[in-house]
């Protein structure tokens, strides 16, 4: 059956573009001009995905969402301007359960949308298969009786419930993917090494899609005394990773912030890399320093997680770094993780029960590189235990 896809904006010509967009791949398509259409046209159409604007007259997207995912939870994809107002928009529809956002080129639709139809089509068909909190499966639901509310509800806290606990699943057997590997040949640094305040090592997290909640709930579990530094690579536009630090700044003991130059690895920080460049790691005066540099063209998904973690191998000996994969669709850094465990690493892949798409944490773990496999919830805690013992 094709994707039933519920496009709600109020500029005729971004409809216009989606509709046709989506027509062509085959899709069916309905569409609603402001939010309070949207809720009408929800349990009568049941789509797939909903495109959804942030910025409509009567209700926005943010309060739209917040009936969306209370009366019949939908993955939702957000239709968003690059702008700091958008991106902080954008952000907070993403703790709400919002599953992605589409760029408005320039910051308006115009024909440059064409540029990222691609990119529009593969987030809508993720999304389809996303995990969605209180999402029941399509063949069981019964449609709605009742009609939408016609009020704004309240909108739910961005920090999401813990996720319940789970035994962790038995290793499943190595599995190389077909074709190239993207990465380079993975130099592992030598296991004595020393920073200018005394050696310690570094936590790695690599993160796409759904990552923004997951680390909203991750990272508040970390305490402000955390002896290891904490990096991350979330695959996310340049002008959304400063908002997202200071977000994540704001909800979290220790200090976040997006990483903006050469600057020295501290315990009690984390560092988010800055979208639109990759971040790697280096040594400069026996410091561990983040390095920002251009969107390497070997690599598929940037900031690149895979380019992170075989970086960090080079100058930190396995044994002193803990690699964490959460949600996303593809295999970005499940190699370089890989060769991290198998020399002596840490490494933990999201479950499948919690991870928004299971992609990044399902080919760590076929790569035999996940040293165990945890819900969301359960992280933070390992991580914590880990590092107040030696390895």
């Amino acid at each position: 059956m094709p994707l039933k896809i519920l496009v709600v904006d109020d500029s005729a010509l971004m409809r216009k573009h989606l509709v046709s967009l989506f027509k062509d791949e085959g899709f069916e398509v309905q569409i609603a001009r402001t939010g309070r259409e949207a809720l009408i046209e929800l349990p009568l159409f049941r789509p797939d995905v909903v495109t959804l604007d942030i910025n409509m007259p009567e209700m926005d997207g943010l309060t739209a969402l917040s009936h969306i995912m209370t009366e019949q939870p939908t993955p939702t994809v957000m239709v968003s301007s690059l702008t700091e107002k958008g991106a902080l928009a954008t952000l907070e529809a993403l703790a709400m359960g919002a599953v992605d956002y589409i760029p408005k080129p320039g910051g308006t639709i115009s024909l440059s949308i064409n540029s990222i139809a691609d990119t529009i089509v593969d987030k809508v068909k993720i999304a389809a298969r996303a995990r969605i909190k209180g999402q029941a499966p399509r063949q069981n639901a019964a449609p709605a009786t009742n009609p939408p509310s016609r009020t704004p509800a309240a909108r739910p806290s961005a920090k999401p419930a813990a996720a319940p606990a789970v035994a962790r699943p038995s290793a499943p057997p190595v599995r190389r993917p077909a074709g190239p590997v993207t990465a380079a040949p993975i130099r592992v640094a030598p296991r004595s090494y020393a920073t200018a305040s005394g050696p310690f090592g570094l936590v790695l997290i690599g993160v796409s899609t759904g990552g923004p909640r997951a680390l909203e709930e991750i990272l508040p579990g970390l305490p402000a005394d955390l002896p290891w530094p904490v990096v991350v690579a979330q695959h996310m536009p340049a002008a959304f990773t400063a908002s997202f630090a200071q977000r994540l700044d704001n909800l979290c003991p220790l200090k976040v912030k997006e990483a903006t130059s050469m600057e020295e690895l501290r315990p009690g920080t984390v560092t988010i890399a800055r979208g639109g460049a990759d971040l790697t790691i280096g040594r400069r005066g026996g410091r561990l320093v983040s390095i920002i540099q251009p969107e390497s063209p070997r690599f598929t998904w940037h900031p690149s997680v895979e380019l992170l973690v075989s970086s960090a191998l080079e100058v930190v000996p396995p044994r002193d770094l803990v690699a964490v994969q959460l949600t996303g669709m593809g295999h970005d850094g499940a190699d370089a993780m890989a060769a991290l465990k198998l020399g002596g690493g840490r490494t933990i892949a999201e479950s499948e029960e919690t991870a928004v798409v299971f992609g990044m944490p399902a080919e760590l773990i076929r790569r035999d590189g996940a040293s165990i496999v945890l819900p969301s919830g359960k992280i933070a805690g390992h991580i914590r235990q880990w590092l107040r013992r030696p390895a």
